[in-house]
């Protein structure tokens, strides 16, 4: 069968699909964001590669190798244990990375189905549900999840819930705002009016047209649960020895030797902070991007 010339044309001509002319197109207008984005992707390939890419065992202890200062073998020095401090960034960016991710994708995830539902069915349901989201946003996100770690105890999945926590409360009450307006809209009466089931509605016209707010917040908390996490480690609640964490490495030995071995607090300081930062202006480019007022013609 012939295909039509402008089938041929049209592919000739390089054309690309909506996702991959998005791309291009936030690239393009988000170059800060773009950048940010790259860096992000090469820190999650160095924490996939990580036994491949560290030049040490990051466990691995040696008296004779103690607070050793930055050298062609140890490029960010050692610590008082005698382990590689670059071994244990580039492992503790895993850990980094496992409850940023986790924890603001299922924050956002709970915080979405519960917004939705409570703009959806409204009445006692919406007013019972926003009551118990205001006693949660009362607290601030670091007092939140030191209470939920205290009640928990350590441990990589108990601070990886007590960062969910504060999280969903957070992304529920902006995804209900968004919610408030689409349960207003015609196809949402249209639908209403057909008598199509509440989880028709919510799934099929609600959660797709607020999807844009739910990914924001996503991105948006991406580098705070990173600085929640190695705040929880800096203060003994989170992750234990001898985890690769970079909290944790501020917390030992970068606090106890900060004259003697600065590289001990400079090296996790500067992960901490610039990974933070990469996810913030992430963030803040992708908000733009999805934000029709800010969009350029």
């Amino acid at each position: 069968m012939l295909r039509p010339a402008g089938a041929w044309a049209h592919r000739a001509a390089g054309a690309t699909s909506p996702r991959t002319g998005w791309l291009r197109s936030f690239v393009r207008r988000q170059q800060l964001g773009a950048a940010s984005g790259a860096v992000i992707l090469l820190m999650a390939l160095v924490a996939l590669l990580a036994p491949l890419v560290a030049p040490h065992d990051p466990l691995e202890t040696s008296f004779l190798l103690m607070l050793r200062p930055p050298s062609p073998e140890f490029p960010l020095g050692t610590d008082a244990f005698g382990r590689d401090v670059l071994s244990r960034i580039i492992y503790g960016s895993r850990t980094a990375l496992l409850v940023g991710f986790s924890t603001s994708f299922v924050g956002s995830s709970l915080g979405t189905v519960i917004g939705v539902a409570s703009a959806h069915f409204g009445g006692k349901t919406d007013l019972l549900a926003q009551r118990v989201m205001d006693i949660f946003l009362s607290f601030p996100l670091i007092i939140l999840a030191i209470a939920v770690v205290a009640v928990l105890g350590t441990g990589v999945l108990n601070v990886i819930v007590a960062i969910t926590v504060p999280i969903v409360p957070r992304v529920a009450r902006v995804v209900r705002s968004s919610a408030l307006a689409v349960r207003e809209m015609p196809y949402v009466e249209a639908a209403r009016a057909l008598g199509a089931s509440h989880r028709r509605i919510i799934l099929r016209h609600m959660l797709p047209n607020v999807m844009a707010p739910s990914l924001i917040m996503l991105t948006a908390y991406l580098g705070q649960a990173i600085l929640l996490e190695a705040s929880l480690s800096f203060l003994g609640l989170g992750v234990a020895e001898p985890v690769p964490a970079w909290g944790l490495m501020l917390r030992g030995a970068g606090t106890q030797f900060i004259e003697r071995a600065p590289w001990l607090a400079i090296a996790p300081g500067l992960a901490i902070s610039s990974t933070v930062i990469a996810f913030n202006l992430l963030g803040d480019s992708v908000r733009d991007a999805l934000d029709p007022k800010l969009r350029v013609a």
